[in-house]
């Protein structure tokens, strides 16, 4: 029978934790201690009988654990994740001050480094490219697959125009 604490060198059973003592710890750990808080903090926002501003809750201690463990490297999967987040949030409770579709569009347009033409066009020979410049291609990809739900969560004007670009240059990245 586990009470929360550690079961043979399994460590905590954090899903048992309240979001304020999962918070607290996702402070003082890194490396794949974050990576756990982050996914037990998401499966608790997924869960549908929770109330929605506990869902929110959870879904911004997932936020924080995925920042946190952005900083120590993998800074393009920390940003997939955290836009593909964000997105689940904006869809399944709507717009919120704490979960604005512009400012996700914002986000995603200054996290990435190229510009649709210039994706576009290393994506026609996208074969012949050196490995790594295929990868950045794949990050832009990665970074790029909320927009299509997110596109109607915006309203007209240069910021969206901007989004449907990326959308159509998407459908060409390897």
């Amino acid at each position: 029978m586990s009470s929360g604490s550690d079961r043979e060198g399994s460590g905590p059973d954090l899903s048992t934790w309240p979001v304020e003592r999962l918070r607290a710890y996702a402070m003082e750990i890194d490396g794949a201690a974050l990576e756990a808080v982050r996914v037990v903090a998401q499966g608790h926002a997924y869960d549908a009988g929770r109330p929605e501003e506990v869902r929110r809750e959870w879904a911004a201690l997932s936020l924080l654990a995925n920042r946190r463990m952005g900083d120590a490297g993998s800074a393009g999967r920390a940003a997939h994740q955290e836009f593909m987040l964000r997105m689940w949030v904006i869809d399944t409770f709507g717009p919120h001050p704490d979960w604005s579709p512009h400012t996700l569009a914002t986000d995603t347009l200054g996290a990435l480094p190229l510009p649709p033409s210039e994706a576009r066009a290393l994506a026609r020979d996208w074969r012949d490219l050196p490995v790594d410049r295929i990868r950045e291609l794949r990050r832009h990809k990665n970074l790029t697959a909320h927009l299509e739900r997110l596109i109607g969560h915006l309203e007209a004007g240069p910021t969206r125009d901007r989004l449907l670009r990326w959308i159509e240059v998407r459908r060409q990245l390897p």
